[in-house]
């Protein structure tokens, strides 16, 4: 196994910016973070589906943590606590928008953080939170991998 070797300081002396293929996982791994509310709203979880809404929820959120940990953790991937940090961060913008596009088509009325605007930064801080953990995960993985 060999080292990722840190990013290079730009010749400025500027911090350097997120390589692109951090920020690529980031959105990919917030998007799939979208099959949590995916399972609710298939029925999947909920009261009238076979997983019960809290246990559901809870078992999505560890599931998905547990993808996002491993996938970073056992990767190569530049600054794994970024990354995962802008996961959660990317997932939150995009379940706002999802609630944005689909509460009007399967509710008929906007629901959700757009319709209550002053809920959008929890909603984003409850993510960056859940992203932070996470990369935590992902750190702590790498080091016991001597990465």
């Amino acid at each position: 196994m060999t080292a990722v070797p840190p990013a290079p300081r730009p010749a400025d002396g500027s911090t350097p910016r997120l390589p692109s293929t951090s920020l690529v996982w980031a959105l990919v791994l917030g998007a799939f973070a979208l099959s949590r509310p995916l399972l609710k709203i298939t029925g999947v979880v909920g009261e009238a589906g076979p997983v019960p809404s809290a246990a559901g929820s809870l078992g999505a959120t560890v599931a998905i943590t547990l993808v996002w940990v491993f996938v970073v953790g056992l990767s190569r991937i530049p600054r794994p606590f970024l990354t995962l940090l802008l996961a959660g961060l990317a997932y939150g913008v995009l379940a706002i928008l999802l609630s944005g596009v689909l509460s009007p088509l399967l509710l008929g009325r906007l629901e959700g953080p757009l319709a209550h605007p002053v809920a959008i930064p929890m909603v984003l801080v409850t993510n960056l939170v859940w992203g932070a953990l996470a990369g935590g995960l992902a750190l702590g993985l790498r080091r016991l991998r001597r990465v």
